[in-house]
């Protein structure tokens, strides 16, 4: 692909991994509200058509963030391949990782739906359902550190290579800097996942505006950094 097919390729992916990967996740939220594994799991049983809705969205959301990888490493590889080909690589990491939160949805939702001689006894499948919300949480803040840690390295040579407009650039850059901090520090308990959800919002509209501008104006002509 030429670079400005790449460019479109990424704009494409970025408005596709907004419009997809959040509605899934709020959908799957409001399906599974509930404290403690018994209460979710019949939440779940209730909006089991939500919880798959929210499977495929979230399934489509792996796919687009591979798309992002691929389309912005034809975009930045000439700037600089080796940082291009570390941030596809992460960016790759985080759809695939992206993929244990949907196997967890399913499993969530056979376990809230089972019946018969197949079903765990209640007190296994509350067990199960609390391990599998876990490690649902655990997929959710690894793929998103891959993301902000690839998505930082992107930026950074979009504004060596003014690529694109060098405030949006620089806004991407910022925000997935610290996300790329803060996330890491969450998992480990250090800080607060609702500064990090403040902080997604930046990101956010980086993403939407990139996502417009790359699909409507393509990128610059390469200009090697000195």
């Amino acid at each position: 692909m030429t670079r400005t097919q790449s460019a479109r390729l990424a704009g494409f992916a970025y408005l596709s991994y907004i419009a997809v990967a959040f509605p899934g996740m709020l959908l799957f939220g409001r399906a599974s509200a509930g404290v403690g594994g018994a209460e979710r799991l019949a939440s779940i049983a209730t909006h089991a058509p939500d919880v798959r809705l929210a499977a495929l969205l979230s399934l489509l959301g792996c796919f687009a963030a591979l798309m992002v990888a691929v389309g912005l490493y034809g975009v930045t590889r000439d700037e600089d391949h080796e940082l291009a080909t570390l941030a596809m690589a992460c960016r790759t990491g985080e759809g695939i990782i992206a993929g244990v939160m949907v196997v967890a949805m399913l499993g969530l939702l056979w376990l809230a739906t089972a019946r018969g001689s197949t079903a765990p006894d209640a007190a296994s499948a509350n067990v199960l359902a609390m391990l599998l919300i876990k490690v649902r949480g655990w997929s959710e803040s690894t793929s998103a550190t891959f993301f902000a840690v690839g998505s930082t390295i992107f930026c950074w040579l979009l504004v060596r290579g003014r690529m694109i407009p060098v405030p949006l650039a620089w806004l991407g850059l910022v925000s997935s800097a610290l996300l790329a901090v803060l996330i890491p520090l969450e998992l480990v308990g250090i800080t607060n996942g609702n500064v990090i959800g403040w902080m997604f919002l930046p990101m956010g509209g980086f993403e939407v505006v990139a996502g417009v501008w790359l699909l409507l104006r393509g990128v610059a002509p390469l200009v090697k950094s000195p």
